[in-house]
């Protein structure tokens, strides 16, 4: 997400969280304040949560119960925890080979003096069941897990995987769905069992645009999905 008012059609909306990407090769991708310039973008925390009534009193834009996530792709810790506090995210979603060391690294940087509940997701790219070994060593470290299709472009490929290799993960990590998940296929995701799926991703497969999302889309998709 990066548009504003997008953001706020998108927030209406009955979901939990929303992402934000800050791997600069990402079409998505979502720069950083410019503190020296002093310009905060209108997608920023700042400019999103306040808003005025009619009364005269702030209001909230951004509904507060929606977490934000910040998607990164090899970048240094440092850099991460730098968008952490500009963009108050609540969690930090690894997409690239980070190891189980910088995460906690990054835990005991944030917890409990910055940010006491911050949340991590490692992705992993998953074309077989063997792919799922790699998600061992991560036990422990991170809160969620998120299998994706493995391509070049580290997410949003609009690809899926086949889901039955999932049948092959054993872990205690819960996990969200993501790979291509289009408007065509909420029969295809309810009929997706398994006991640690907590939740499914969805982009590409829902924009008109990068980082632009087809709020009607989107809308219709997670009424079937809820069976409203």
């Amino acid at each position: 997400m990066r548009d504003a008012q997008n953001i706020r059609d998108v927030a209406a909306l009955d979901i939990d969280l929303m992402g934000f990407i800050f791997y600069p090769k990402s079409p998505r991708f979502v720069s950083l304040i410019s503190s020296q310039a002093g310009i905060i973008p209108d997608y920023s925390p700042e400019r999103l949560n306040m808003a005025v009534n009619a009364d005269g009193k702030p209001g909230y834009i951004f509904p507060k119960r929606i977490k934000r996530v910040g998607v990164f792709v090899d970048e240094m810790p440092q850099t991460i925890i730098t968008y952490v506090y500009n963009y108050s995210l609540d969690y930090i979603q690894l997409h690239g080979k980070e190891t189980p060391t910088l995460i906690d690294n990054l835990r005991r940087t944030l917890v409990p003096d910055l940010v006491p509940d911050i949340k991590v997701i490692k992705a992993f790219g998953i074309t077989s069941a063997d792919d799922l070994q790699q998600c061992e060593a991560y036990e422990g470290y991170a809160d969620l897990f998120l299998f994706d299709t493995r391509t070049p472009l580290k997410g949003g490929s609009g690809r899926q995987f086949n889901w039955s290799v999932l049948e092959a993960y054993h872990g205690r990590t819960p996990f969200l769905l993501s790979g291509g998940i289009g408007p065509e296929d909420a029969d295809r995701v309810k009929a997706f069992h398994h006991p640690q799926c907590v939740g499914i991703d969805l982009n590409s497969r829902f924009e008109t645009a990068p980082a632009m999302k087809d709020v009607e889309l989107l809308s219709k998709f997670i009424k079937q999905i809820k069976d409203e």
